[in-house]
């Protein structure tokens, strides 16, 4: 009785990750993580978590319910996977050669100074023919994944092989945060390979709650060591600030309420983003490193050797308010349907 209870359990979560993908991705790190820290330390300002997530629900969960009526993905992903790659036997290989790539480019990059909080704080660009090269590259390390995901979807890569290149990217990711001195690139790209491995299926919900706790576990060890570094570099490290503290992101993200939005810094418009977003850097050396962060912590009291965030919400309702919020989620849900649906292409995947 039990074991048909808990199939129909995991054919109900199946279909809703197939069917709303954007919103288990905006949902999901509030369930696990936000809402929790906020209850459990009774935050005051919890309401306005609940606002923010409602109107990127909003945005979302109403763009794939209507996307619904021109078809829902198909259900049998694992076989529409593999036909969709049995044209491409190659893709293994392809996913090997950007791995690589990703892992050698970004440890040289970080040994050379790009990305570095250095560079972050102060605007300086490192020089040089490598550190340009290196910057071509970026992003490489979520597109590997991407392609190693896809390579075990289609039957060419068992798990087991999966997850040591998964170790071999956190690993890289890890010893650039110590070389860099910044901890969000990494905590960024793991986000990304839980939210896209959850989607597929290829992992299960006991091996992500162990991570989380393990990440808990060793963050505090990991910040010390951050702040080591950067008070090697000169950088002015608070003290009163705790690992705990920076944990509390219900807190980072409730700063920005009572705040009159939207907010207009001189954020980068619609040409500096083509120009940020399509031109190297070693095609337009000038341009200026972008400092958003800091002109946030400047607009909050602080100077100008140092940046602050409002988490990924928080910075779209800083920066465009409450319709901002919903439009954005709109806008990318809508995407994503229409990828799911473009040609029958196989949709996202139910847990393993």
């Amino acid at each position: 009785m039990r074991a048909p209870r808990l199939e129909r359990q995991r054919e109900v979560v199946g279909w809703l990750l197939r069917c709303y993908p954007v919103s288990f991705l905006v949902l999901a790190p509030y369930v696990l993580m936000i809402f929790p820290m906020a209850v459990f330390h009774r935050n005051p300002d919890t309401g306005f978590i609940v606002l923010l997530v409602g109107l990127a629900l909003a945005g979302s969960f109403s763009v794939e319910s209507v996307s619904l009526l021109f078809g829902r993905p198909d259900p049998q992903w694992r076989h529409g996977m593999r036909q969709a790659t049995a044209r491409y036997p190659a893709i293994y290989p392809v996913a090997r050669l950007v791995t690589v790539t990703s892992i050698v480019v970004d440890l040289l990059g970080a040994y050379l100074g790009r990305g570095s909080i250095v560079a972050q704080i102060y605007g300086e660009v490192p020089d040089g023919p490598m550190v340009a090269l290196t910057k071509l590259f970026s992003g490489w390390a979520a597109l590997g994944f991407a392609l190693l995901v896809a390579s075990h979807l289609g039957g060419r890569l068992s798990r087991a092989k999966l997850y040591g290149w998964l170790a071999a990217l956190v690993a890289s990711q890890t010893i650039v945060t110590l070389l860099t001195a910044l901890t969000a690139p990494l905590i960024s790209f793991v986000f990304f390979t839980v939210a896209a491995g959850a989607v597929c299926g290829v992992f299960r919900l006991r091996y992500l709650l162990l991570g989380t706790v393990v990440l808990v576990l060793v963050w505090p060890t990991m910040f010390a060591y951050r702040n080591g570094i950067r008070e090697e570099q000169g950088i002015a490290v608070d003290s009163a600030v705790t690992a705990t503290d920076r944990m509390r992101l219900d807190r980072q993200l409730t700063a920005v309420e009572g705040i009159e939005v939207p907010v207009d810094l001189g954020q980068p418009g619609l040409t500096d983003h083509l120009r940020y977003g399509l031109i190297p850097r070693i095609l337009d050396s000038d341009r200026p490193a972008l400092s958003t962060g800091q002109q946030i912590n400047q607009f909050l009291g602080g100077g100008p050797t140092s940046a602050s965030s409002f988490l990924l919400l928080g910075n779209i309702w800083f920066f465009a308010g409450p319709v901002g919020v919903v439009a954005v989620h709109a806008f990318w849900a809508g995407f994503v349907a229409l990828l799911l649906r473009w040609r029958a292409r196989p949709g996202p995947a139910r847990p393993g």
